[in-house]
C-alpha cells in the first residue's frame, strides 16, 4: 500500500510517498522545501513567515513527491498529515492542504503526532523487526523526551524537559557565540575542531543527579551567557566553548537514557529527532548502551530522516493503519491542527 505523508509542523514544507508491506516501509520519495536561509538572518523561525512559505511551497512539493515516486493520486491508500504539536499557523497550512486533497481525491486521512513520527523514523528501511518493549529518546529543537512503549502506539512519557529542549539550547548557544542558525550542526562541527583536548570550561549538568528522568537546559544557557560575559577573550576560544557545551548537553542525555534503561530494561533503544544527527551523541550513547546493556539493541534513523521530514509522518501513518486498519482514519471535515497535541 502507498501512503502520502505531509509535514509542516515548523519551517519545513515536506511531502513523501512510502510503500508499506507488513512491518516493512520503503521510501519512494522524500521531498523537503527548506526555509533555513529565510530564517537564518533572524536566528530562529518567524511563525508568520513560515506559514506563508508553506502556502507557496507545499503543493509543488507534493507534486514533486508523487512524480519522484511515479505514483498517481488514485494509487494512494491514504494521506498521513501532521496534526501537532508544532507552530499553529504552520500546522494549519499542512492540515488544510491534506483536507482539501482528501476531499478532491476521495482518500482518507490519518492524523499523525509529530513526535510519533520521529520515533517511527527508526522503522524506515529496517531489515530486522524492532523488538518491544522499547525506549526512545526524542531530541529536537522543540522536544526532549524519554518515551517507553510496550507495543506500537502505546506511549508512556517517562521523562521530558521542564523548560527548553536540547535543540533550542544549541540554537541559543550558537546565537550567543555569533554562529549560524540552526545551532546544533555548527556547534558540533566547531566542537570536532577542538583538538587540544585541554578544555578548562566546566558547564553545569542540569538535573543530572535528580532521581527523576526529566531534563532542563535553561540553566545551561544562562551559565554560558555569564561565562561569556566574564571572558574577554572568548572569541578566540569558540571551538573550546562548543566542545564544552556539547559535552554538557550530551552527558545529560546519555546518563538519563542509561538511568531509564536500568529502570525499564527495554529490548530496543531508539534515538530520534534532529539532535540525533549529532555524531558525538550517537557514538557515545551507542557505546554506553553496548557496555552497560548488551542485550538492548540501539537504533538511530538514517541522517536524512532525523530532521523534520514527511517520510517519518507517512511511516507513522502506515503503522497506525497496520495496527488499527480503518479505525485510524480521521474525518477530514473535523480534523483540526493541534499545536499542543499530546503523545498518546
Amino acid at each position: 500500500m502507498y501512503i502520502l505523508g505531509i509535514e509542516t509542523s515548523c519551517d519545513e514544507s515536506a511531502a513523501s510517498v512510502i510503500k508499506g508491506s507488513r512491518e516493512k516501509v520503503e521510501v519512494l520519495s522524500n521531498v523537503i522545501s527548506s526555509q533555513i536561509k529565510i530564517h537564518q538572518k533572524h536566528g530562529g523561525v518567524i511563525p508568520e513567515v513560515a506559514a506563508r512559505e508553506h502556502v507557496v511551497n507545499l503543493i509543488p512539493t507534493i507534486d514533486k513527491a508523487l512524480n519522484e515516486a511515479n505514483i498517481k493520486a488514485e494509487d494512494l491508500k491514504a494521506i498521513a498529515t501532521t496534526k501537532g504539536p508544532g507552530l499553529i499557523t504552520s500546522l494549519i497550512a499542512g492540515t488544510e492542504t491534506a483536507k482539501t486533497l482528501s476531499f478532491a481525491w476521495q482518500k482518507p486521512i490519518i492524523a499523525v503526532n509529530h513526535i510519533s513520527g520521529h520515533i517511527y523514523a527508526n522503522f524506515i528501511n529496517q531489515k530486522e523487526k524492532i523488538k518491544f518493549p522499547l525506549l526512545s529518546l526524542i531530541v529536537s529543537g522543540g522536544h526532549t523526551s524519554l518515551v517507553y512503549m510496550k507495543k506500537h502506539f502505546d506511549f508512556k512519557i517517562i521523562g521530558e524537559t521542564k523548560d527548553d529542549a536540547a535543540g533550542e539550547a544549541y540554537d541559543k548557544a550558537a546565537n550567543m557565540l555569533n554562529l549560524s542558525y540552526p545551532g546544533g550542526p555548527i556547534i558540533a562541527k566547531r566542537a570536532d575542531s577542538y583538538i587540544k583536548n585541554t578544555n578548562q570550561l566546566n558547564f553545569p549538568r542540569p538535573m543530572l543527579n535528580k532521581d527523576n528522568l526529566d531534563f532542563s537546559f535553561s540553566g545551561l544557557k544562562t551559565a554560558l551567557y555569564y561565562q561569556l560575559q566574564a571572558d574577554k577573550n572568548w572569541q578566540k576560544r569558540i571551538n573550546e566553548y562548543c566542545f564544552a557545551y556539547q559535552q554538557a548537553v550530551n552527558e545529560v542525555l546519555i546518563k538519563k537514557s542509561l538511568k531509564a534503561l536500568k529502570k525499564y530494561q527495554a529490548k530496543s533503544f531508539l534515538l530520534a529527532g534532529g539532535v540525533s544527527a549529532n555524531k558525538n551523541l550517537r557514538i557515545n550513547l551507542k557505546k554506553e548502551i553496548k557496555e552497560n546493556f548488551p542485550k538492548t539493541k540501539f537504533l538511530v534513523p538514517e541522517f536524512s530522516y532525523t530532521t523534520d521530514n514527511a517520510a517519518m509522518i507517512a511511516c507513522a501513518g502506515y503503522f497506525q493503519y497496520f495496527q488499527e486498519k480503518e479505525k485510524c482514519y480521521s474525518n477530514w471535515s473535523k480534523l483540526k491542527a493541534d499545536p499542543g497535541l499530546n503523545l498518546k
